[in-house]
């Protein structure tokens, strides 16, 4: 059985950048919670603030994720760039509160989709504080298939990129 190989020459640091690049390059994510017995995922739009080591979401008042962060805080958040083999994932603690000003700093246009402006009563911030995360970097979708054909060919392991964990 051939093991799987993972490098990684970039610090801790350089990964934590990487990180918070990618998920604010890909901006949704699928957030993740837990309901008890099972993960529930859906796909959210990420506002983060590295400067407030924070990862911020608007949802709606109403929403099983509501009920599951309250009980099970500890929520996963996942960034796919499928056509750039690259992702990252970050868990934290989250928390949901009513921070009209908060709300209304992160508005967007795009918001309007589900609201009609900041202040609708059914606006919730969904805040997560990171703990740690991983980063999968890989190099482009030509790089990567021609990797894994020769790992096909010469059953050694292909070197897919950079894969970390790092505390954030």
């Amino acid at each position: 059985m051939v093991k799987p190989h993972h490098d990684n020459d970039k610090t801790p640091a350089e990964v934590q950048d990487r990180i918070w690049e990618l998920a604010g390059k890909i901006d949704i994510c699928m957030f993740t919670t837990w309901d008890g017995e099972r993960q529930r995922s859906r796909p959210l739009s990420a506002r983060l603030s590295r400067d407030e080591h924070s990862i911020y979401f608007l949802v709606d008042e109403s929403g099983h994720k509501n009920e599951q962060v309250e009980q099970f805080p500890f929520v996963s958040m996942a960034w796919v760039d499928s056509a750039g083999h690259k992702y990252a994932v970050v868990s934290g603690k989250a928390r949901l509160s009513n921070d009209r000003a908060m709300i209304t700093q992160l508005w967007s246009d795009w918001d309007k989709a589900w609201w009609d402006d900041a202040s609708d009563p059914a606006i919730r911030l969904l805040t997560v504080t990171p703990e740690d995360g991983e980063l999968w970097d890989s190099p482009n979708q030509l790089v990567t298939t021609a990797k894994m054909a020769l790992a096909a060919v010469t059953g050694q392991a292909p070197d897919m990129g950079d894969n970390a964990k790092v505390k954030l």
